[in-house]
Formats: structure tokens, sequence, C-alpha cells
């Protein structure tokens, strides 16, 4: 199992009702079609990770392991939401200033990207546009969208060498609405160099911006926000190895399972290794020189570790059948974490999940660990 998590280098949102106005301190960033006074308007995120953080996990960690890259923002306020909506998510094409101004400024403060520059506000750093750019045709594979009261919004890659790069998740009323996009592909083209990392684009579909029977408005939290819940960057492969050696397969749903060496307390940084001690709870009475409660025992191959934080009691890492699985050695059960690539100022505890006997079960014996800042 693997996963790991990178932090925005920069994000904002750029939106119609300031066409020239910079949001890029904003602790919230916004995407949605709405009117404002019988017009319609919109607003579209732009988050970028730095490439140097792309490249040292697909380097020094996935090596050569498969792996999925997905883009994550957790929702903070919704409205007007219809029965199904769907968000995607491009890689933006020209680079782009997140400026440091936030919605609403008097006077507007256009020191960064907004709708109609990627940079200053200032016409030499428009974004280029189809319909107001005679070259930009040339670019395959790359579009803009266009609205003549509001021209810029952005650019993006639709595709390159016949890769689709378009990335799109659809929502329901019911769903929690947080964001979870593969962009896999993209990274990968990232990673490489094959197209330039200017991040990535968010929005509705089209027929939902500049929309005016309805206020649609998906505020998400921004990497400058105050709370647990920037976006990022997560990274999944599978590096587990399940080898019990002369250890027995433990087979009792009567059973004692307990994290054997956490220390309590890890630095903000690297990887830590959980070792489990599993037995039965009532082990069988054999004639031995040892205490047959020392005796470890592997979990069966379809167990998985999760963590939960301890104080909103949300899980930070879900059950994953792909990329959380609990490998097994000769010494017994285990799996390993990245602090790194955990809030730090957290207490987290660890679960496991396991099918024994029949019976599937969440294990919670109060292993908690924090993760603080180096120093």
């Amino acid at each position: 199992m693997a996963i790991y998590r990178i932090f925005p280098d920069s994000d904002t949102f750029i939106f119609t009702e300031a066409s020239s106005g910079n949001a890029g301190l904003d602790e919230i960033i916004e995407i949605g079609g709405y009117p404002v006074l019988g017009t319609g308007h919109t607003s579209r995120a732009l988050v970028k990770f730095k490439t140097s953080d792309i490249q040292s996990v697909l380097n020094t960690k996935v090596g050569s392991n498969s792996f999925t890259a997905s883009l994550h923002l957790y929702l903070a306020e919704a409205y007007q939401l219809p029965q199904t909506y769907s968000l995607y998510a491009y890689p933006v094409y020209e680079s782009w200033n997140m400026g440091v101004g936030k919605f609403g400024d008097v006077p507007v403060n256009t020191t960064g990207c907004s709708w109609a520059y990627k940079d200053n506000g200032t016409a030499a750093s428009a974004w280029s546009n189809p319909d107001t750019d005679g070259s930009f045709s040339s670019y395959t594979g790359v579009t803009a969208s266009y609205a003549s009261a509001y021209i810029g919004g952005g650019n993006w890659y639709t595709g390159s060498n016949g890769t689709n790069l378009e990335a799109s998740q659809t929502f329901a009323l019911t769903s929690d609405h947080d964001v979870n996009i593969d962009v896999t592909a993209a990274t990968l083209l990232h990673y490489s160099g094959s197209i330039s990392n200017n991040g990535f684009i968010l929005k509705l579909s089209d027929d939902l911006e500049f929309n005016v029977s309805s206020s649609i408005r998906l505020k998400y939290f921004g990497k400058d926000t105050n709370t647990i819940y920037p976006p990022y960057l997560e990274f999944k492969w599978d590096d587990s190895s399940y080898d019990t050696g002369s250890l027995s397969v433990l087979s009792t749903s009567e059973n004692s399972i307990t994290v054997s060496n956490n220390k309590g307390k890890y630095t903000h940084e690297g990887k830590q290794r959980f070792r489990l001690h599993t037995r039965p709870k009532y082990p069988v009475r054999t004639f031995t020189t040892g205490s047959v409660y020392k005796t470890n025992y592997a979990l069966p191959s379809g167990s998985y570790w999760g963590l939960r934080d301890e104080f909103t009691e949300e899980m930070v890492i879900p059950f994953d059948t792909n990329y959380t699985k609990i490998s097994c050695d000769s010494t017994g059960p285990y799996f390993d974490i990245y602090m790194d690539g955990l809030q730090p100022e957290r207490y987290y505890r660890v679960l496991i999940k396991s099918e024994i006997d029949g019976t599937s079960t969440v294990i919670d014996n109060g292993n908690t660990f924090k993760v603080v800042r180096n120093g």
C-alpha cells in the first residue's frame, strides 16, 4: 500500500463579476454559475502543484509502480445545486500569477490573475483566446471559452499526443460534493515536461456556467484556509507484499490486534512503518517454554488500514482495497504511513479492517499518534 499527498504551491479563482479582480489570498476558492441583476456570471478555480514535488514523489516513492493521481478539494459551502451536475478539470495551458488579492476588495486588486488576465491586469498579460488571438488556433489540443461580454476565463489543454486530458466528476444531491478527480494523465505529462505544469483549472459544465435560472455556487477551502482541509494532489500505488513465512494466519473472530511499535508522536517528515501484533484472544493451550501470548499471527491477505482524525472523527485515509492493503513478512503484519503527507499538529487514530472467520470487522483499539512540525 502507499498513499502520499502534496499540497498546492498556488491557488485562486477567477470570476466575471470583476473581470480584472484577483482573489489569490482568499481562504475560499469558488466554482459557479449564477445571475447578478439578471446577467449570468461564472467562476472557475485554479490550483497548481510544484513540478519538483511531483517529480520527487514519482522518482523517490512511487518508482516503477503503477499509480493514480487525484485532485481533491473539500467543500465549505454550496448553494442551489441541481439534482446532478459535473465538474471538469483540465491542465492549464498558460502560466499564471496567484496574486495577493481577495474577492470583494475595494478598490479591485489586480496584482495577479483574474478572469481577463493571467497576471497583473495589463493588456500584455491577457489570457490567449481563439477569438482574440489569431495564432492561438495553431496550438493543437488547446482551447478556451468565449463570451463576448467577458473575454478571458483561462485556457487549457484538452489533449496531447492522443492523450485525453479532460477529467471530470459527476455529483448527485446525496453526494458529499467534495472534489476527487482522477488527473493521472495530466500529472504524467507534468512530470515528464511534455506539457508545461501550470496547474489545473476546474469549471462547471458549459450549460451551467453563466446560469440565470439559479445561483449555483460551490465554495471550497483553499490553500490559505485556517482549517485542516486544504486542496491536495493524492498519489496512490500498491507496494504491498504478503509473505507469511512460518506464521499462522489468524482465523478466529475472537482476537487481539494492536499496533506494537506506536511511539505516539512523529515529526512531519519521512515514512514510518507500523507493526501489528495479532493473536487469538484465547490461544490454544500448548506445552511450550514461552508465552503463547507473544506468538504473532498473520492477518488474512484481504486486510486494510485506515486513518481517522481524532478530533473531527473523519476518515482522513479511508480503507481502500487497492491502496491500503496490510503487508506481511516473517515477523508479522505491517503497513507504512508517510508523515509528511498528513496535516501536522493533529492526532490520528489507526483503524484495521479485516475479514476473519467469515466476519468483516473494523478493529479500533485506540491506537493514536500525533504528527508534529519539525523542530
